[in-house]
C-alpha cells in the first residue's frame, strides 16, 4: 500500500477515457462515467442486449435471441458499444491500452457474477497467429485475464485456436457473419482436455450477431465441456 501511495504522489492516477485526475487508477471520472453506456437493469438473458425495464429478470429474450439459436446458456455485457462505450473498446483494440482491460476485471466480473461457479474455466476467444503477431496482444485475452485476477477462477489463454485466418467482420451483415467464421475455431490439442466435463466462460471484447461466440461455443463443447456461457465487454445494439 505504502508503495503504491508513492507511485500515485510520482503518477497521479487520471481517468482512462479523458485523462482527468481520479482518486485512484485505473477507473473512470465521474463524468466519463455517467457516459459510459453500461448495462443495468433489464437485458437478455443470452446476449445482454438491454431491456426496457428497470428490474432484470432471468430468462429475457431480445428479438435476435430470439429468432437465432444461441448455442451457449447465457450471456452477458459490461456496456453498450456506442459512445463512449465505444471508445474504450477502440482504445483497448487498436491504442495499445492494455489499461483499459484492467480497469474492465471489475465490471467484467460483476456482469459475470451469475455466470461464475468453481468449476468454471475462463477462456478468451482466440485471435489466428499471424494477427496476434501485428496486433502484438490479444485484448480478449486481457479481458479473460482481467475477469480472473477479479474472481480468482481459473485462466485458460490456450484452449481454444483459431486455425484460420478470417476477414474482418466490419461491414458483413448476419449470414457473412456466420459464414466468415464457421470452422475458423477449434479446440486446442494440446491443452483442450482442460475444459472437458467443466463450465467454460468464453470472453470477448465485442459481440455483434454472435458469430464469433457461436463458432468459440462449438469449439469448446467438441473439446468436451459441459455448459458454456459468454460474457462481452460491448454489445452492439440495434438502438445504440
Amino acid at each position: 500500500m505504502k508503495m503504491q501511495t508513492a507511485v500515485d504522489a510520482i503518477y497521479p492516477p487520471d481517468c482512462i477515457s479523458c485523462g482527468a485526475a481520479v482518486e485512484t487508477g485505473f477507473g473512470l471520472c465521474a463524468t466519463c462515467w455517467a457516459d459510459t453506456p453500461f448495462v443495468t437493469g433489464a437485458a437478455c438473458d443470452a446476449c445482454g442486449t438491454p431491456l426496457p425495464g428497470t428490474d432484470p429478470e432471468e430468462g429475457l429474450r431480445c428479438d435476435d435471441c430470439m429468432t437465432i439459436a444461441r448455442p451457449w446458456s447465457r450471456g452477458r455485457a459490461v456496456m453498450v458499444y456506442a459512445g463512449n462505450g465505444r471508445r474504450l473498446v477502440l482504445a483497448l483494440k487498436h491504442g495499445d491500452r492494455a489499461d483499459v482491460a484492467r480497469a474492465a476485471g471489475p465490471w467484467l466480473a460483476r456482469a459475470a457474477a451469475p455466470l461464475i461457479t468453481e468449476d468454471t474455466v475462463i477462456v478468451p476467444v482466440p485471435l489466428h497467429w499471424w494477427r496476434l503477431f501485428r496486433r502484438r496482444f490479444n485484448q480478449s485475452a486481457l479481458l479473460a485475464q482481467a475477469l480472473a485476477n477479479q474472481t480468482q477462477g481459473f485462466f485458460a489463454p490456450d484452449a481454444l485456436k483459431r486455425v484460420r485466418a478470417t476477414g474482418s467482420q466490419d461491414g458483413r451483415d448476419r449470414e457473412a457473419r456466420f459464414a466468415n467464421i464457421r470452422d475458423a475455431i477449434q479446440p486446442n490439442p494440446r491443452r483442450a482436455h482442460i475444459l472437458a466435463g467443466r463450465n467454460v466462460l468464453l470472453v470477448d471484447d465485442v459481440m455483434t450477431s454472435g458469430a464469433t461466440f457461436a463458432a468459440a461455443t462449438q469449439a469448446a463443447f467438441d473439446a468436451g465441456a459441459e455448459n458454456v456461457d459468454v460474457i462481452a465487454l460491448a454489445r452492439v445494439a440495434k438502438d445504440a
